[in-house]
């Protein structure tokens, strides 16, 4: 990765974390359903990371969310389990020929069939990890696995808007 690349992620790495801290912070969905945008971010790292440096990333990441969300920790759990998870994920999803030299798991790179299932299982990842975690438990199962799925079906979906405003190259009239 070259330094035009670092200057990328490092400002990809700050919008969406002031985007999560300053507004969605609050932004919660019948009480349930919270957005957790901040991970795109981590979704979208570059493949050539190694693990040990994706969770350093995730638990950075986390960490600065904690901060703002006064969550002990929780934040940093789950990303850290995410970015342990995702070389694992992405052999288990690779194409029988390998990726051609993708730089970046995106939609307009991956495809929506392929993108959609590799957010939707990390975003779910996330989410459990982190309700599980805030309820101490599996107590309460039913209600925190609905907080799970309203969360996870918020920021999928906002997600894949994201990618399809942003990344997707622009058509031309």
């Amino acid at each position: 990765m070259d330094n035009k690349n670092y200057v990328k992620q490092i400002l990809y790495f700050i919008l969406y974390l002031s985007i999560q801290v300053i507004f969605i912070k609050n932004v919660v969905l019948f009480g349930r359903g919270f957005c957790f945008l901040y991970i795109v971010f981590l979704l979208l790292l570059p493949l050539e990371i190694g693990p040990l440096a994706l969770m350093l990333i995730g638990f950075l990441t986390g960490f600065i969310v904690d901060v703002f969300y006064d969550s002990l920790g929780m934040h940093a759990a789950a990303c850290v389990l995410i970015m342990f998870l995702r070389p694992h994920l992405m052999n288990v999803l690779t194409p029988r020929g390998g990726y051609e030299q993708v730089p970046v798991p995106t939609l307009k790179l991956m495809g929506l069939e392929w993108f959609s299932t590799y957010t939707f299982i990390l975003v779910f990842i996330h989410s459990m990890a982190l309700f599980y975690i805030e309820a101490g438990g599996f107590n309460r199962f039913f209600f925190t696995f609905s907080k799970v799925i309203s969360s996870s079906i918020l920021t999928f979906i906002l997600i894949i808007i994201l990618q399809y405003l942003f990344y997707m190259p622009k058509r031309r009239i």
